[in-house]
């Protein structure tokens, strides 16, 4: 009966981590994606233009 007890954490975190991958996985795509897209290009475009501003050293 012990090695019940010592093989079940194991087993517990494995299907835990398994669930995690898979949901991981599901969200990747879909009705979200474009969302997700347009946020990240919309953060990279600010990024981009506040590289670009002149600065007042150097030169």
């Amino acid at each position: 009966m012990e090695y019940v007890s010592a093989l079940l954490p194991p087993v517990v975190m494995a299907v835990a981590f398994t669930a995690l991958i898979v949901t991981i996985i599901k969200s990747q795509g879909g009705a979200n994606k474009a969302k997700e897209d347009a946020a990240v290009d919309a953060a990279m475009a600010r990024a981009e233009s506040a590289g670009q501003e002149p600065t007042a050293h150097g030169a």
